[in-house]
């Protein structure tokens, strides 16, 4: 399909030729890696990520034809962000070889909210901040998506009760005046309709409903009617779990068919106002289950997204024993696959009905990277998954991550991108590339650096996916050590470098700190001695919020302190 799958052809000869592509955002694509054969580079978003060589465009031959891996290759706005944050990754993302953004919600007013809020940094003045404001933002970023001809994403959670007169900002508990007609139509629930826990989009409702289904279905067409600027419009339930209509005509059927039925009337009524946008479909909590009795009749109109969100991220997608069979559905009292078997299991019985187009749905970058300060062994399962993903029979990956992953490097998004484009480049060649160019002469070192850091602090034991080594606390410590005797490497090259490489280095510096109480901190915690992990901790939490400011483009603070507080509380 010339509009969604990327293609390019570059001839240049002494400075002189054509690059081209499938489509107009192809020809960008193409412009970006005409480049990167020049040496460009691109290691994190802004200017201070740019690497120009000087050459003459005289000398220059480039001849290359190729196409890109997977159809699918996005970032989805989460975390907290300014405007600014977003223009630049959407500005960033065709650089580096994505080719989609996505925008959550009607206006992604919780993301830009917690950032304008300054949740979670007393230091800063809250801004005052509006859901107007979080609109005009939706129009210009969508504006920068379309001037770079990206694959404009959009919506989300939110159909269960916008359609009713209720906004979907966000997770909040929701304090305005509730419509009396909603809550008929609510999901029951122990015998009783209304809010799930108070919360909006976490609100499912009586899809046995032909009401319902119709009030819904309507709404997502009125809103493609006035949003034609839209390429795929994501049509999720609520979010949550154990949240499903259990009056006695909901009980019937599995909660996918309901959607398998939305999904066929909301084609229909598309299609007679010859509106062509692609929808979006999830597996996602009781969606994995797949639908008994109903059938997709339109498959062309449909993306199938499986967003396995209750994942490891200490195992990868590989091809695996289709032995493996998924559990009975119990409405409401389910239990959700953790290990990479049984949620691709589901994944295929999915596949036995859809033979669409289809795409991961993934969460590497929102909190899985948090157990690893070193990015090498997250790096490390999104090169596997991304490989793997033909294997199982996915398009492509959009990435549901913070937006500010760089710090300590922008290796993983990097590595993500690139990946996408071509799935056969070897993690080593990606890991001499990025490094070489983000760090310089002592790239290498870096990259020697952070892997030990990755290795050390044993990501799989902070994400509670295996027990502890005998010898944990002692690579905690040793890890104070690798921070310690790298600490000269750091002191030298911010001393003699310039530019983004300069920037790369300090924020490594700032790293270093990070870490190193990290480890002090999850060290009393294996010890039992939780007083002292808080005391550190508040350290740790008043240092990164005075110091916010420089590190705002690379890094969430927001959503570090709110993860490594709830694991503190656990």
């Amino acid at each position: 399909d010339p509009r969604f799958d990327d293609g390019i052809h570059i001839e240049v000869q002494s400075g002189k030729g054509i690059i081209g592509g499938t489509n107009e955002r192809s020809v960008l694509l193409g412009v970006y890696r005409f480049l990167r054969e020049l040496g460009c580079r691109w290691i994190r978003p802004g200017d201070d990520g740019e690497i120009v060589p000087q050459k003459s465009l005289s000398s220059i031959d480039v001849k290359l034809i190729e196409k890109a891996s997977y159809r699918h290759r996005g970032i989805c706005i989460e975390g907290a962000v300014s405007y600014e944050n977003v223009r630049d990754i959407i500005d960033w993302a065709p650089k580096v070889g994505f080719n989609s953004y996505f925008i959550q919600f009607r206006e992604g007013y919780t993301f830009f909210e917690r950032w304008y809020s300054h949740i979670n940094n007393p230091f800063k003045e809250k801004e005052p901040f509006s859901v107007e404001k979080a609109r005009e933002f939706v129009r210009n970023l969508g504006g920068e998506i379309k001037k770079r001809g990206l694959i404009y994403h959009a919506v989300g959670h939110g159909w269960t009760c916008e359609p009713f007169g209720i906004p979907g900002l966000g997770w909040d508990l929701y304090e305005g005046e509730i419509p009396e007609d909603y809550i008929k139509y609510t999901a029951e629930i122990n015998g009783k309709r209304g809010l799930w826990e108070g919360i909006p989009l976490n609100t499912n409702l009586c899809y046995s409903n032909p009401e319902v289904r119709n009030i819904v279905t309507d709404s997502i067409v009125e809103y493609l009617e006035t949003h034609p600027e839209i390429d795929i419009l994501h049509f999720w339930l609520a979010d949550g779990t154990n949240n499903q209509c259990e009056c006695e005509e909901c009980r019937k059927v599995l909660p996918s068919d309901f959607y398998v039925m939305m999904l066929n009337e909301l084609d229909k009524k598309l299609s007679l106002k010859g509106i062509d946008t692609k929808i979006v479909f999830l597996l996602y909590v009781d969606l994995l289950w797949p639908p008994e009795k109903e059938k997709i009749e339109n498959p062309e109109r449909f993306i199938m997204m499986f967003a396995p969100i209750t994942r490891s991220y200490s195992d990868t997608f590989k091809p695996v024993d289709t032995s493996v069979k998924i559990p009975e559905y119990r409405r409401n009292r389910l239990i959700f696959p953790k290990n990479i078997e049984e949620n691709l299991a589901f994944l295929r019985e999915w596949q036995k009905i859809f033979s669409g187009d289809s795409f991961d749905f993934d969460y590497h970058l929102m909190w899985a990277h948090y157990a690893d300060p070193g990015y090498m062994d997250i790096a490390r399962v999104i090169y596997e998954d991304v490989k793997n993903l033909k294997e199982i029979g996915l398009n492509g990956l959009i990435s549901c991550q913070i937006q500010r992953a760089f710090f300590p490097t922008g290796f993983p998004m990097y590595l993500m991108a690139s990946t996408l484009w071509d799935d056969t480049v070897s993690f080593e060649e990606l890991v001499n590339d990025y490094f070489t160019n983000a760090y310089g002469p002592d790239g290498s070192l870096v990259k020697d650096y952070l892997t030990r850091l990755s290795v050390l602090f044993e990501p799989p034991v902070l994400r509670r996916e295996r027990p502890p080594s005998s010898g944990f606390t002692e690579n905690l410590a040793r890890a104070r050590d690798v921070i310690y005797e790298f600490d000269p490497i750091i002191r030298k090259n911010l001393s003699s470098s310039s530019g983004s490489v300069y920037k790369s280095w300090l924020y490594l510096d700032y790293h270093k700190n990070v870490a190193y109480k990290l480890s002090l901190i999850l060290e009393a915690l294996f010890k039992g001695e939780k007083n002292s992990a808080v005391k550190v901790w508040e350290e740790l939490k008043g240092m990164l919020q005075k110091e916010e400011d420089v590190l705002q483009p690379v890094f969430d603070l927001f959503e570090f302190i709110s993860v490594f507080e709830r694991a503190l509380k656990s």
